[in-house]
Order: C-alpha cells, then sequence, then structure tokens
C-alpha cells in the first residue's frame, strides 16, 4: 500500500530515512515522497511529491538498478557537503568533535574511474550477464556503458565480455579486475579454476585482438604484450596484476598533495600500508622513505620503480603484514613522520604503536570514516593534537569518502 513519507536526513549509505527508520532509496533530505512499504525497514519510492532544491536528474539508464550508484539525484555540492558530513558524524561517535576542523570536501572524480570490478554470470538460459551487481541483490544488471568509467577504461566491458564468453564453458562466476594505465588495459580474471593449454591460447590470441597491454588469472599472467605503467611523480609503476589503484588519476594525486603537504620537508618518513608506492615515490622527492605493506607484489613493484627512478632519496620497503606485526614505537623512533593508509579495516594495532611513540608528524588516510574515527580517538588518547581533515570524494555518486586527516605530537 502506498503511503506519503517525509524525508528527514540522508542516511550514510546514500537511501532517505524517514520515521522509523524506513529506508527509501533515491530520495533527499526534506522531499515528501510516495512509497511503498517492502518489509522490513525498506520501501519503493512510488514518486516524488516534493522534490528537494538539490535534486537533479539522472543520467545512467540503469540508476535504480545498478548497485553502483547511490545518489546520482542528488547535486554534486550537496553531495560534497554530504560526505563531509558524514565524516563529522564518524567522529563525534567516537567521542571526537571536530566539525571546526574538517574541510570543504574536495571533489577529485577527475576524467572518471580508471579501475573497475566487472560480474559476469551465467543465467538458467545459458545467457552471459556481464555488469555490476544490484543493489543489495545478488543479481547483475548487464551494462553497457558507465558514465562514471574514465575514458582510458573505455574499451573494458567489451573486453570484460569477451573473456569471460571465451572461459563460458567453466559456467562459474568471474569477476573482471581492470585497471587502465598509461599502455592500455589490464585485466586479471577470478573466479576461474586452473585453465587447460588450449584455453589458454584461446585468451592469449584474444587479448591481441582485444589489444590489451597484459591478461591474467588470479594474478598469474598469461600475456603481457606491453608492460602497464603507471606515472607516481618522477617513478613509473608496474603495478602488479589486479593490484590495488586508488580509484581516480586526480584522486591519488589529490591524496599525496596533502600527504606531502602535511609532512613537509623532513628526512625519514615512514610509510605504511604503503601498496605499490602513491605516496612514498612521491615522498622520496624530498625524503628518505621506509615503506611496508603485506602485498609482497606491490611492495616488488614499488622498490623497482624506485631503483629506476632518477632523483629520489633512499626508499628501503619491506613485505610485512602490519595487522599482525605492526611497526613498535622503538622502530619508529628514527622517523620524524609516518603516514598510513591501511584498507577498510583500518589500522587500530598499528595505531596503538603509533600513539605510544615520539613520531612529531602523523597523516592518516582511509576511505572508511568510522575506523579512521577510531583509529584517530587511539592517536589522540596518545597524546596526539588532531589538526585537520579532508574530505576527498573519488567516488562520485556512491557513500564512499577518502580523508586525510592530520596531527601533531603534543
Amino acid at each position: 500500500m502506498a503511503e506519503l513519507l517525509r524525508i528527514s536526513e540522508l542516511g550514510h549509505r546514500g537511501d532517505g530515512v524517514a520515521d522509523g527508520p524506513l529506508y527509501v532509496g533515491r530520495t533527499l533530505a526534506g522531499e515528501l515522497v510516495e512509497a511503498e512499504r517492502l518489509g522490513g525497514d525498506r520501501a519503493r519510492l512510488l514518486r516524488v511529491v516534493e522534490p528537494s532544491p538539490d535534486r537533479v536528474a539522472a543520467y545512467c539508464p540503469e540508476v535504480g538498478r545498478c548497485g553502483g550508484c547511490a545518489t546520482q539525484e542528488l547535486a554534486q555540492a550537496a553531495a560534497l557537503e554530504w560526505k563531509r558530513g558524514l565524516l563529522i558524524a564518524a567522529f563525534q561517535r567516537e567521542g571526537l568533535e571536530v566539525a571546526d576542523r574538517v574541510d570543504p570536501c574536495i571533489d577529485a572524480h577527475g576524467a572518471g574511474r580508471r579501475r573497475a570490478t566487472f560480474h559476469a554470470r551465467f543465467e538458467a538460459d545459458g545467457r552471459l550477464a556481464v555488469g555490476f551487481a544490484e543493489a543489495r541483490a545478488h543479481t547483475i544488471v548487464p551494462i553497457r556503458v558507465c558514465p562514471l568509467l574514465a575514458p582510458q577504461l573505455g574499451g573494458a566491458l567489451t573486453a570484460a565480455r569477451a573473456i569471460a564468453e571465451a572461459l563460458k564453458g567453466k559456467r562459474k562466476p568471474l569477476d573482471l579486475v581492470a585497471s587502465a594505465t598509461a599502455t592500455g588495459l589490464d585485466l586479471d580474471v577470478r573466479g576461474t579454476g586452473p585453465l587447460p593449454e588450449p584455453l589458454l591460447l584461446k585468451l592469449v590470441d584474444l587479448a591481441g585482438r582485444l589489444d590489451l597491454a597484459r591478461l591474467s588469472i588470479h594474478g598469474d599472467v598469461v600475456v603481457e604484450r606491453r608492460r602497464p605503467l603507471l606515472s607516481v611523480g618522477r617513478a613509473r609503476v608496474t603495478p602488479p596484476p589486479g593490484g590495488f589503484l586508488q580509484a581516480t588519476v586526480l584522486g591519488e594525486e589529490t591524496l599525496a598533495r596533502l600527504v606531502q603537504a602535511a609532512i613537509g620537508r623532513t628526512k625519514r618518513v615512514a610509510d605504511l600500508f604503503c601498496g605499490a608506492g602513491a605516496f612514498a615515490l612521491r615522498l622520496a622527492e624530498t625524503a628518505e622513505v621506509f615503506a611496508a605493506d603485506a602485498d609482497r607484489p606491490a611492495v616488488e613493484a614499488l622498490s623497482a620503480a624506485a631503483r629506476s627512478a632518477s632523483g629520489l632519496k633512499r626508499v628501503q620497503a619491506e613485505a610485512r603484514d602490519l595487522f599482525r606485526r605492526p611497526m613498535t614505537a622503538a622502530e619508529l623512533a628514527r622517523f620524524d613522520a609516518v603516514t598510513f593508509d591501511p584498507p577498510r579495516a583500518g589500522a587500530e594495532l598499528q595505531a596503538r604503536a603509533i600513539a605510544a611513540s615520539k613520531v612529531r608528524r602523523v597523516v592518516a588516510v582511509s576511505c572508511n570514516a568510522a575506523t579512521l574515527a577510531r583509529d584517530a580517538a587511539i592517536l589522540t588518547r596518545g597524546g596526539y593534537v588532531l589538526e585537520r581533515i579532508t574530505p576527498v570524494d573519488q567516488f562520485r555518486h556512491s557513500a564512499h569518502v577518502e580523508a586525510v586527516a592530520v596531527f601533531g605530537r603534543r
């Protein structure tokens, strides 16, 4: 049965929230909407009776079905302010009042996403669906084009469909991770088991016809026609197959600029959870850098890039699981500054070790406001002062927000 609902706010996942709470997708704060209850705490939007002044027209035909975008109807200026509010609220839940220290959110979408994971599933009738998952479901929404992708990723969907079609005999769900590099598309396929040699040879031929730079299966290279390259400051990095990249080029550049500015000119810096060196290689232009990450292939890529780049100071990189074996306060004593950029789980144990250290400057980078706030609370209890937080939006139309938090020792 349809009913009128007043939307009080936009929730942390991008759904409008009415009394109950009741969550209604594709609605905005302040709107009066007609909706139908679906059971539990969810309702389906039927029509907007009183629209918000921040409402804009969606521009993707799959909006509402594809789970990739939650807030396409929200004007970008309002979306940036909402994401800033999400960050403030996460810190408030940890007992930290930071509203006066949170900068305006920076729009870092730039040319669009340079990395995307496409899902391929075979339907009961044998048809192949390649695209993104439906919101709150495992159903795949077939996608022909995604307007959020950078032009350099333009051929990725075509390549993903062709590779999935070639593997249809395996009848397994596949994830295809596509990355845009300076030398072409890098595609890593996940979900398939061992492949027979004839099928591998078929994939090699297909990679040539698709003009892929590199094709790999679960990180094992099938063919590398050109070495995938990414520019990181003065260095050129060949990322490991399917390796982590910041979502957009402008996003990485913005985060690195904020980290460099916060650290300033110093002699020795530790870059923890360093990945393939997005920060370390830039920091090494002015300081000696120690970098650590559990991802050995990423650390090896960083080391190789540092060796081949000119004009960098000494870079020492170590494969180390910082969740199980964080850098201790004693080990950190030789550094003037530390930056850390962990996965979404945050860096609780590492934050505790930093809090016990005497490091003068700490810069935390995170894509998860909740775990960033938790780690920030650990640092402040250890005597650090939270100076500034800068939110960065490289995940347009989603509820994700990146942030850089800067701490100084009392």
